[in-house]
């Protein structure tokens, strides 16, 4: 848990480092701070927001801004991310993760540790990357994974992306755990899907933890828990 601070001023401004729970969304997080920020300065309206969206199945380091802060969202978006994670071979998803279930499998035992670290380094440098038709982005102003929930599979655009390092720390068939470090927009369930594909084979994301947005690390982070029962701890600010 980081360390307690006394002076928090959420309309002034704050930068708050969270450690986003499995299964919940990134709003969902915003959700429950503004709730407790709104008691404790006896506000309806403040500015909260977050600096980077996680998907529901990650955990890790979520930048939320209140108040003027909120006006560094867009910086903070930019910076260079870092991760830890789990491709899982021998199968491919719709969504590149644990979400969907399996569209193929593959045998994967003749994979060998020598053949499944020859294929690292082709993805490092700048990438070509097609993001995963379950994200985000919008088309026609609805997100492409709402529509592919409805049947609407939609290919989105590359884009391109930048890959700092990839190392593998762990090779236990079908599991291949990784640490990656990237630029903005990268996604790291496409490496997955593509890193799978480079194999002739199946892959898709089963672990994934973000541990670093440029100098901002998951270390000095709150658990979401601890810092609402912080800020509820906090004497009424109650600014007209």
């Amino acid at each position: 848990m980081q360390s307690s601070h006394p002076n928090f001023n959420f309309i002034a401004g704050e930068l708050l480092l969270v450690d986003k729970p499995k299964t919940w969304t990134s709003f969902d997080v915003v959700n429950k701070l503004r709730y407790a920020i709104r008691r404790q300065t006896g506000k309806k309206k403040i500015k909260v927001g977050h600096a980077g969206t996680l998907d529901p199945l990650a955990t890790g380091l979520l930048l939320i801004c209140t108040g003027k802060r909120t006006k560094t969202i867009n910086e903070l978006q930019g910076l260079d991310k870092e991760y830890t994670g789990t491709i899982t071979l021998g199968a491919a998803t719709p969504s590149f993760d644990a979400e969907t279930a399996p569209s193929a499998t593959f045998d994967y035992a003749h994979l060998t540790e020598a053949q499944i670290l020859a294929t690292v380094p082709p993805f490092l440098g700048e990438q070509q990357q097609v993001p995963p038709t379950y994200s985000a982005i919008k088309v026609d102003g609805v997100a492409l994974y709402k529509k592919a929930r409805k049947g609407q599979v939609i290919t989105p655009k590359a884009r391109t992306v930048y890959i700092h390092s990839f190392e593998l720390t762990r090779i236990a068939l079908p599991e291949v755990d990784f640490c990656i470090s990237c630029s903005k927009g990268t996604y790291i369930r496409s490496i997955a899907h593509d890193f799978g594909k480079a194999l002739q084979n199946g892959g898709y994301l089963t672990a994934l933890r973000r541990t670093r947005i440029g100098n901002f690390h998951l270390s000095d982070a709150w658990q979401l828990d601890d810092l609402v029962q912080f800020i509820q701890a906090m004497p009424p600010l109650l600014v007209p």
